[in-house]
């Protein structure tokens, strides 16, 4: 707890980029649970849901790594002030939504939001590394993870909430009220990046630069051993996302008989296990070697995803499934914290935003594929053998990880020769 409170303590601009996203990721939150249920009541169709999560997701696929671009570009606390005041703008739209005939107003406004994020986030990880010292980056990175959970949990409620009292006009008021919020604390931080560009090249010139910035961000991600396992990790990982994103569902109704609230219920408790585990995470971290974090967590969350998904050929108790899913939230926060502080370590300030926005846009890719494979595969091999391939690739990760982890720590500099 001492390297917890060291960190809250002494860097007051992490302590207020940390608040920021707290409160930001509340509002998401809350409006994406609220909307969830309010265009499936407004038109009873759950094509219409799943065009939400399409509208949300492409933008990762489509604009992440050249997102990326940009963001090294840019300040990045200027950055993220932006997009929190352009994601308040583009809010608005949302009271005009009156019906299915406006309904287009919605899909508008979250992929709006959606693209904005993909500059918010690579500015957001850029940030991190130059507000706290390098012993306390997994701490940070631990407790950012953390706010992720606690925001969930808080946001989710407070939506369902908000849908009842007011409908859409009301979310969106209320999460424009956050993006405003997080612009104040955002505003405070005295942490300035200075970026320099040419800004009188012509047209031409300034395709051909953004081309080649662009191309360099897709190379460093397979530049050196280190960043070429990261990167292939960070695909298996997508790829594994993608299946569980698409089956969970259906693995709680038809393995576990669990109904829509069960379903609710079991995947909430996830984020329980997620602050918890931020928690530890965070007062544990400077001990621990960022790589070895990432390993061990990968390895101990595919183990307890495989106990989870296998029970049920044994017991048709939900109980199980609760306790694995707060379980599992301590090795998740592990994971998370460990290997977003290897990336860091990994990249230098002014390639972290094209780094981590192409690595997101491939993520992206291969979630859609784990979508589509298990889509066209769940009724063929069954749900249960494909959830044990998502969570084997876990266990295989954290194996080689671990195997591995001293290509995914960052070299110190050479001792300077004694003079003769």
């Amino acid at each position: 707890m001492k390297d917890l409170w060291g960190v809250l303590a002494r860097q007051r601009d992490y302590r207020l980029v940390l608040s920021a996203g707290l409160i930001s990721l509340t509002g998401d939150w809350l409006l994406r649970t609220g909307l969830a249920f309010q265009i499936y009541v407004m038109t009873g169709s759950t094509l219409a849901s799943g065009g939400l999560l399409l509208a949300s997701f492409a933008p990762t696929v489509l604009l992440g790594s050249l997102a990326g671009v940009f963001v090294d570009r840019w300040d990045q606390r200027k950055t993220m002030n932006v997009a929190n005041l352009l994601n308040a703008a583009v809010l608005l739209p949302l009271l005009a939504v009156r019906g299915t005939g406006t309904i287009w107003i919605v899909y508008g406004v979250v992929l709006a939001q959606a693209c904005l994020q993909q500059f918010f986030q690579p500015a957001e990880q850029s940030l991190i590394p130059v507000l706290v010292d390098s012993k306390q980056l997994v701490t940070a990175n631990a407790l950012n993870s953390q706010i992720r959970d606690l925001s969930r949990l808080i946001g989710a409620a407070i939506g369902g909430v908000l849908t009842a009292a007011g409908g859409l006009t009301l979310l969106a008021i209320v999460d424009a009220a956050t993006f405003l919020l997080a612009v104040a604390l955002l505003s405070a931080v005295r942490h300035r990046t200075e970026r320099i560009r040419a800004i009188t090249e012509a047209a031409g010139g300034a395709i051909r630069r953004l081309k080649a910035e662009w191309t360099e961000g897709l190379k460093l991600c397979v530049s050196g051993s280190g960043m070429r396992l990261l990167f292939v990790c960070c695909l298996v990982t997508g790829l594994g996302e993608g299946v569980m994103s698409t089956l969970f569902a259906p693995f709680v109704s038809t393995e576990l008989g669990g109904d829509g609230k069960a379903y609710g219920l079991i995947v909430s408790s996830q984020a329980i296990g997620g602050i918890v585990g931020g928690l530890v995470a965070a007062a544990v971290g400077s001990r621990l070697p960022a790589a070895t974090m990432w390993g061990v967590g990968a390895l101990a969350f595919g183990l307890i995803d495989l106990t989870l998904f296998c029970y049920p050929l044994f017991s048709d108790s939900l109980i199980p499934a609760f306790v694995c899913m707060i379980a599992v939230g301590l090795p998740g926060a592990f994971a998370v914290a460990g290997m977003m502080t290897t990336l860091q370590c990994l990249t230098t300030d002014g390639t972290r935003g094209r780094i981590f926005g192409a690595i997101m846009a491939a993520e992206g890719v291969t979630v859609l594929l784990g979508i589509a494979a298990a889509g066209l595969l769940g009724e063929v091999v069954g749900i249960i053998p494909l959830l044990v391939f998502q969570g084997l690739g876990y266990v295989v990760g954290g194996v080689v990880i671990l195997s591995r982890r001293r290509v995914l720590e960052p070299r110190p500099e050479p001792a300077a020769p004694l003079p003769a």
